[in-house]
């Protein structure tokens, strides 16, 4: 199925579990893709981070952002407040540019090769049972901790699972990546910034090893900021 990008981004009648329109988005990033076109990692007040749902999406259409999805943890609360946001202002107003698409998203800690990592979903249905359990604030514990577990859920929703910043763990990336590759994941988190630069670039080091890795693997390749601050163009 070949999806227009343009035409399924504009559409104020998407909920944010578009898949197809999610799949070629990241068939097509690359390290300028970060954060003024799309950004796939951010946090609001509702886990982690510090901007308000309303505002995030302002700045997002101030920056001209065309996609983004809001992560936090254990929790789609921010999301549900941004997308409410989003139709209100497709009610008032039809934009002259379209408001950025807002997939859903979530960030869940994980345990994978005896360390806990974080594996991000989107555009999944937040009302599928499988993921019910990850979406109430709370890190999974026990066999819902799980990577492969955590995996299944998000996919069994209907999403994308995504291996966050494959180079800040414990573990080495090459270890991570692999493992996660036979648990079934889509893609990995290519593009990010690991020393927080101002301005944001993605770091050269290790996206040249996660982007060969994901290459070998065939995954599929996100970015984003990991934003828990007030500057969506930045981490902290």
């Amino acid at each position: 199925m070949v999806v227009n990008i343009d035409q399924a981004l504009a559409s104020p009648q998407l909920t944010g579990q578009d898949v197809p329109a999610l799949r070629q988005v990241w068939e097509t990033i690359g390290p300028d893709s970060c954060p003024c076109s799309y950004n796939f990692h951010m946090h609001t007040i509702y886990s982690d981070g510090q901007l308000k749902p309303e505002d995030l999406i302002k700045q997002a259409i101030a920056i001209g952002i065309k996609g983004l999805a809001i992560t936090d943890h254990h929790t789609i609360g921010g999301y549900l407040v941004a997308q409410g946001w989003l139709e209100y202002l497709h009610k008032q107003s039809p934009p002259v540019t379209p408001y950025p698409y807002l997939w859903t998203g979530v960030e869940i800690t994980a345990s994978l090769l005896g360390t806990d990592v974080h594996i991000l979903g989107y555009a999944f249905d937040p009302k599928h049972p499988a993921i019910e359990s990850y979406l109430q604030g709370e890190a999974p514990r026990h066999r819902e901790a799980q990577a492969a577990v955590v995996i299944a859920a998000i996919q069994q929703a209907g999403g994308l699972a995504v291996l966050a910043h494959p180079a800040r763990y414990r573990r080495p990336a090459t270890e991570l990546i692999s493992a996660v590759v036979h648990l079934g994941i889509d893609g990995v988190e290519t593009y990010y910034a690991y020393a927080n630069p101002n301005p944001w670039q993605t770091s050269p080091m290790q996206t040249q090893q996660v982007k060969q890795l994901s290459e070998a693997y065939n995954l599929l390749n996100t970015c984003g900021t990991d934003t828990h601050g007030m500057n969506l163009l930045r981490r902290l």
